[in-house]
């Protein structure tokens, strides 16, 4: 307990529960269509490649937003952009309620959700901007832990959808984000780590390099898989087991959920054991689990049990992936951290549209999980090589900080963090 208050002094406490109240919400909203997917596949009677398409959409779309908002967030600031990004928001709920009528509209809905999806980058930049390097990881583990926001949202909206019809879920969507708005004005506060006054080419000097593109890919499966799968697994529930509309988004919210609050485990444990090392578990983790739900799919409870296992693994990943970037990009961690979510959050949009594709075309939904489950080993394969040339350069062996090297920087940065306190 003395340690997390010593971390917790090392920064800025409020900053980082807005941040991750923040997140929280954005990840709440952004996966409403596939919590409510069961509801709205039967009032526009989809087929499962349409329901794919439409649960791919926010996924996507919030992947190619995020990149765009962590370069306004180093004009305006961080916490300026977190309050822009809410109230397109509540507009963005405002057209589901009242203009969503057809299957089109709906297409149009997932792009406007994928703004929800945005958040990330800028979240966790906040959200850490005032820890020392040391201290990272943990405090993008806590902010990252917003994830349960896609828990909340397939336990709350089916239930919802159910009482007041599935529409009116994004009216209520529209009054609930103010809070966190409100939350973010009086609580948080800009950090004073040295993200803003990077040049511009800096900032996107990532896109250029082997490391960006590889920590994309990684993302890809630990963050795609995860959000891919939470927007999917409502829909799956209900046609392969046939349980109702609500049971499968609480069955869905405790994969979701066991996600989410490993993600700062994995944080905690990277800074101790290093992010290679949780990371090389992780996938294997990932790749035998998913290949085992895809072949247990007569049997609800140990499909259940697996799915569980396989979140507890991604949301690790997560964590871990996310301790290594200010690592690599110490001066450029929020769009570094953009740019890296916003690639790997696109292989979240893979998931529903190879479930779909294949229950459609090849009659079940096991080869959408033997795919991804591949895709694990192969990325698992490619950081293994990758590694060894990390720990060489910026990282000690098995991904941890290097502490000598840390350590000026991280007198540097306190002195800078008490007088922006003062």
């Amino acid at each position: 307990m003395s340690s997390f208050r010593n971390f917790l002094h090392s920064g800025h406490g409020p900053t980082l529960f807005a941040s991750f109240l923040y997140f929280s919400f954005s990840c709440c909203i952004w996966v409403l269509n596939g919590a409510m997917a069961p509801f709205i596949g039967e009032s526009f009677d989809l087929s499962p490649a349409q329901k794919g398409l439409m649960l791919s959409v926010p996924i996507i779309a919030g992947a190619l937003m995020r990149f765009p908002l962590g370069i306004l967030s180093q004009y305006i600031g961080r916490k300026n952009a977190t309050l822009v990004e809410m109230g397109l928001i509540a507009v963005a709920m405002l057209f589901g309620f009242f203009m969503v009528k057809s299957f089109n509209d709906l297409l149009a809905m997932g792009v406007l959700l994928g703004i929800a999806g945005a958040s990330f980058g800028v979240a966790l930049s906040l959200g850490s901007g005032w820890f020392p390097p040391q201290h990272k990881g943990l405090a993008m583990g806590l902010v990252g832990a917003g994830n349960v926001g896609t828990a909340v949202s397939v336990l709350v909206a089916p239930p919802l959808a159910q009482w007041l019809g599935w529409q009116s879920v994004y009216g209520v969507a529209a009054g609930a984000i103010l809070l966190p708005m409100i939350v973010m004005v009086v609580l948080a506060k800009e950090p004073p780590d040295v993200d803003s006054h990077a040049s511009f080419r800096e900032h996107i000097a990532c896109l250029f390099e082997k490391d960006g593109w590889v920590f994309s890919l990684i993302y890809g499966v630990t963050f795609g898989g995860f959000i891919g799968l939470t927007t999917f697994l409502p829909s799956y529930y209900y046609d392969q087991f046939g349980v109702s509309k609500v049971q499968a988004g609480q069955l869905t919210m405790l994969a979701a959920f066991m996600g989410a609050a490993v993600r700062i485990v994995g944080g905690w444990i990277s800074d101790r054991w290093g992010g290679v090392n949780t990371l090389t578990l992780v996938l294997v983790v990932v790749a035998v689990g998913l290949a085992l739900v895809g072949i247990s799919s007569a049997s609800l409870t140990l499909t259940t049990l697996l799915l569980i296992v396989c979140f507890a693994a991604l949301g690790a990943g997560n964590g871990a992936l996310f301790q290594l970037v200010p690592l690599r990009w110490p001066t450029s961690t929020a769009v570094a951290g953009s740019m890296i979510g916003e690639i790997g959050a696109l292989g979240g949009g893979l998931v529903p549209n190879a479930m779909g594709l294949s229950k459609q075309y090849l009659g079940s939904y096991v080869w959408g999980f033997v795919f991804f489950a591949v895709l694990s080993l192969v990325m698992l394969g490619v950081m293994r090589v990758m590694q060894i040339r990390w720990t060489r350069t910026w990282a000690e062996k098995g991904g941890r900080a290097r502490g000598a090297s840390s350590q000026p920087e991280a007198t540097e940065f306190t002195g800078a963090r008490k007088a922006a306190r003062q």
